[in-house]
């Protein structure tokens, strides 16, 4: 049983760590987000903001973005990952949306749209609603292993209840934020800062790398 104090001990430093933690990926329209959590996935959200700055300009309503020439979307977002997948998902999300004027607060509505998964509904509603919903991407997998907050076993499903347990009396949508960052720019999968992370002591990596 993970006990009050570890959770207090981990949500503290992530406070004094990130205490600004939010979403990097931009957007000024609700349904942009959504395009770019979509696109975001196997790439960086540096190159979503590259490509999405340039989309979101030719093409600045659904509307316009649902006549698109498939082509073109590919030739603009090629820089991403499976880029041609996802121009397709782009243009279809467009055509289903066009005529709706704000994403709704719609779980079902969201994950049936094509590239559109739990992940990406989960920031989606989170960021637009403020849900407590809790996305678990690789940084968020990564690092709650480490912390031994879940089982080396456990799915992202798994991962995300019981996270949404264990930090049921934190700021939930700010906390999140704070394990993707946390994972992405410190307790990195390939060299990550252990020496200066003020958690070594209860992390499962640095005791397995470090401690032996």
């Amino acid at each position: 049983m993970i006990g009050s104090m570890k959770i207090d001990l981990i949500s503290d430093y992530l406070e004094k760590l990130i205490p600004d933690a939010k979403i990097e990926l931009n957007y000024t329209k609700d349904y942009e987000l959504l395009l770019a959590v979509m696109l975001s996935a196997q790439t960086t959200d540096i190159r979503v903001n590259q490509v999405t700055k340039v989309l979101f300009e030719k093409y600045p309503s659904l509307a316009a973005l649902s006549e698109a020439d498939i082509e073109d979307i590919e030739q603009i977002i090629k820089p991403i990952g499976t880029f041609r997948k996802k121009a397709f998902n782009l243009k279809e999300i467009a055509i289903k949306l066009k005529d709706i004027d704000k994403i709704p607060n719609d779980r079902e509505l969201l994950e049936s749209l094509p590239g559109v998964g739990r992940k990406t509904a989960n920031v989606v509603l989170s960021n637009l609603y403020n849900e407590e919903c809790l996305a678990v991407d690789t940084h968020v997998m990564r690092v709650s292993k480490r912390l031994k907050l879940v089982n080396e076993k456990d799915d992202p499903i798994k991962i995300e209840q019981k996270l949404l347990e264990l930090f049921k009396n934190k700021n939930i949508l700010k906390l999140h934020h704070q394990l993707v960052l946390f994972g992405r720019h410190h307790c990195k999968a390939i060299k990550p800062n252990c020496s200066e992370c003020e958690l070594k002591n209860i992390c499962s990596y640095y005791k397995t790398k470090f401690t032996k």
